[in-house]
């Protein structure tokens, strides 16, 4: 399997190159020349599969690079019951009414982004170690990345970490969790601005492919392709819970601000997973939803992106959109290049064709919005009707989830974090009688722990001089 560039670069890659690239030089997203295609014999004979089985034959079909036998180790290494808290790593919580909650949220950080941060880091270890070589990874995170690539990072021989994050735009327990690892090669920069300044420092630095190969820069944020195809696997590990036989249909709801969670089940459904819709999930920053809805990608400035209380959605300009537009328009770089080159860097934005906006039917997709007020009135409900406790995130996903229910199809939506990271507005849903959202004994008193982060301005030189001078 090789790889191309959503812009058009003609160099080929394979898997084990981009995995340390990140960007493509061209500045465009990797993605596979084809999606293999998975028939009903296939799916038959995966439904049963241990999750790390399931991720090992799915990871098989995209990396040919890696030797089966090192690549099966590091799978099984990586989705364990002691890591992700249950034999399924990522079972289904029936709410009623055909809808699910397919928890994601069970690792280290209480995030989703675990479920493919974890294998990143033992691919990067991996890679790394037979090269002979040292990585430094630059990031941005709205709250969860950051903390997901750091516990997946710290200690790992050969990798240093930059983790960029908008300055007190986190949760307090997301703060806590970046800013209290004291580990030598974990470095976090608290960036004066909102996280789509942080985003793009990272791909000005990257675009710099002099520095980027001098200091030896990959990416853990989803504009890595291997953290995207790690994400893959749980679509059909939902889609296998959910089901008993290979020719039914089922929707996933997915709260989403960058377009890497839900682009991974794009890539599911496209290579014949079963999955009927793709339900896209915004909070008040509504750039995804309004795209869906009226064609036009409008990216916001800083000043007019809100600070909500599902922060890590706090996105006005989605890194990974770029990957569905260049499959939405029938994989025309030239095109492509167009509308993520000149039109979002030099006017903000663009607007599809209605030919070509209405081709996002074929894709599955449609989507909602959800404000604070919705998130409050999802939690308590989803408390007083199931007795489970979501977060606020998960919230938008289910209020979203709601509005687009077909008769006979389940719904599963996609949990992405634990309530414990958002416990104030637990509190606010619930009233002064809310329950404590439960927390690993191991995070017990994370906000007290002593702090270490460095504030610098949203500027791409100030981070690369950082770098200069903290890099392995």
């Amino acid at each position: 399997m090789k790889y191309l560039s959503t812009r058009g670069d003609a160099t080929l890659r394979g898997f084990s190159d981009i995995l340390l690239e990140g960007l493509a030089p061209d500045g465009g997203l990797y993605l596979p020349t084809h999606y293999p295609q998975v028939d009903a014999a296939t799916l038959a004979r995966w439904r049963g599969l241990s999750y790390a089985d399931l991720a090992f034959e799915i990871l098989s079909l995209y990396i040919d690079d890696i030797p089966a036998a090192d690549l099966k180790r590091l799978v099984h290494a990586t989705y364990t019951e002691a890591v992700f808290g249950t034999p399924e790593i990522t079972p289904l919580k029936p709410l009623g009414d055909g809808l699910a909650l397919q928890a994601l949220s069970n690792g280290p950080t209480l995030a989703f982004k675990d479920m493919a941060m974890q294998l990143l880091g033992n691919l990067f270890e991996y890679e790394l170690g037979r090269r002979g070589e040292t990585l430094n990874i630059l990031g941005a995170t709205s709250g969860d990345t950051g903390s997901a690539a750091e516990y997946a990072m710290r200690g790992k021989t050969g990798v240093n970490v930059f983790m960029l994050s908008p300055h007190g735009r986190m949760s307090p327990f997301q703060q806590a969790q970046m800013f209290s690892l004291q580990d030598a090669n974990i470095h976090n920069l608290a960036v004066e601005g909102v996280f789509d300044d942080c985003q793009d420092i990272v791909k000005a630095v990257s675009n710099d492919l002099e520095f980027k190969r001098r200091h030896k820069i990959g990416t853990v944020n989803s504009i890595n392709w291997a953290r995207l195809l790690a994400q893959v696997v749980y679509y059909f590990a939902g889609y296998f819970q959910a089901t008993k036989t290979n020719d039914e249909r089922v929707s996933f709801a997915v709260p989403s601000g960058n377009f890497g969670n839900i682009c991974a089940g794009h890539v599911a459904r496209s290579m014949g997973l079963p999955i009927h819709r793709l339900v896209l999930a915004t909070n008040e920053n509504d750039v995804l939803d309004e795209f869906f809805r009226t064609g036009t990608y409008r990216v916001r400035g800083s000043a007019e992106t809100f600070e909500t209380s599902s922060p890590s959605m706090d996105i006005s300009k989605a890194s990974n959109f770029e990957r569905f537009v260049f499959d939405l328009l029938g994989r025309d770089a030239a095109r492509t290049r167009e509308l993520f080159g000149a039109g979002v860097s030099q006017q903000g934005g663009f607007t599809l064709t209605a030919e070509e906006h209405a081709r996002c039917a074929g894709f599955g997709f449609v989507s909602g919005r959800s404000t604070h007020a919705d998130r409050l009135a999802t939690i308590a409900a989803t408390w007083r009707e199931t007795g489970v406790l979501v977060d606020t995130h998960t919230a938008d996903g289910l209020k979203v989830a709601r509005e687009h229910r077909d008769a006979g199809v389940p719904m599963i939506v996609l949990e992405t974090a634990l309530p414990a990271k958002f416990a104030a507005t637990i509190t606010e849903a619930l009233g002064a009688d809310a329950p404590v959202p439960p927390r690993p004994a191991a995070l017990a008193g994370l906000e007290a722990l002593p702090r270490r982060f460095t504030v610098v301005p949203p500027d791409a030189a100030a981070v690369k001089a950082f770098i200069e001078a903290h890099a392995g």
